[in-house]
């Protein structure tokens, strides 16, 4: 039973990944997603976020709260990965920039790459990192799909239009299935960590990341919204390809599905207020848009 969760645990983590991404690459254009990249301030803005201040709170957090090694390793390579699909379904649910959430995948995706094999082995010593152990899955289940969805997009639009909803579904389903089986899998290892500071520091984390993507995003709600999310959730398959290729000390996977399960709860709740604020606003100019109308 548990190798055939582990079986679909890691197909599901391919499909949801291809399918988010080619869903992006689908419904937007190549100016869509590049256009944002221009602005250099918000750009610099989001390197500083996701590769300086998130791991910096992380160490700092670990410092102040009690947290044993291999559970510190690996919320350390939580925080160290930015750059995730699992940000398009989180900018979905809070009604937000779809393409400048893609935007920023771009960007972050492929400085994850780089950075992870050069800070890794500063911060973590014992771990024996490669680039090609981070850079090859992230390249072919990320990068590779959305270049394909754009390029369909480019040359058969009305497939691509079409073809959308079906990988929208896709991913959906595969989001749901990832995070049973995430569950089942690594059950008794999540259970011994509750009850730990841990689970303090994760939310911690997590939250902050959110914050800081918050306070350091570009004007206007959609930026601050899509940076904050995009901060707020890390990478986790750069993490646990790290942990389970490179680190391998137990209690380091456990710990990195436990702040993944806990980023999703954190950030799907917060991607919910995040619509309803948006709700909140738009309602007084719908209203006027009414009275005109009527009058």
């Amino acid at each position: 039973m548990t190798a055939v969760l582990s079986t679909l645990l890691d197909l599901s983590v391919i499909v949801f990944a291809v399918a988010s991404m080619l869903s992006v690459g689908l419904g937007q254009t190549v100016r869509q997603i590049l256009s944002p990249l221009r602005n250099v301030g918000a750009v610099i803005r989001a390197v500083i976020a996701n590769f300086v201040l998130v791991p910096l709170l992380a160490l700092l957090v670990l410092r102040v709260i009690p947290v044993e090694q291999p559970l510190a390793i690996g919320l350390f390579l939580v925080a160290a990965a930015a750059g995730t699909p699992f940000l398009i379904k989180l900018v979905e649910a809070a009604g937000s920039d779809v393409p400048l959430s893609g935007s920023l995948l771009v960007l972050l995706l492929p400085l994850t790459i780089i950075y992870m094999p050069i800070v890794v082995p500063l911060a973590l010593p014992e771990a024996q990192v490669g680039p090609d152990a981070i850079a090859r899955p992230l390249v072919f289940t990320l990068l590779v799909p959305l270049a394909i969805g754009l390029l369909v997009r480019r040359q058969y639009g009305r497939w691509a239009h079409g073809a959308l909803p079906f990988f929208q579904k896709t991913s959906t389903i595969a989001l749901v299935v990832l995070i049973l089986s995430t569950i089942l899998v690594n059950l008794e290892g999540i259970l011994e960590i509750f009850g730990t500071g841990a689970i303090l520091a994760a939310a911690i984390i997590i939250g902050g990341a959110f914050g800081i993507g918050f306070l350091l995003g570009a004007p206007g709600r959609a930026a601050r919204e899509v940076l904050a999310l995009g901060t707020g959730q890390r990478n986790i398959a750069a993490a646990m390809v790290v942990a389970s290729e490179a680190v391998e000390i137990p209690g380091t996977m456990s710990m990195v599905v436990v702040a993944s399960l806990i980023g999703l709860l954190i950030l799907f709740v917060l991607a919910a207020l995040l619509r309803r604020r948006g709700r909140k606003r738009e309602a007084p100019g719908r209203q006027d848009e009414e009275r005109r109308k009527a009058a």
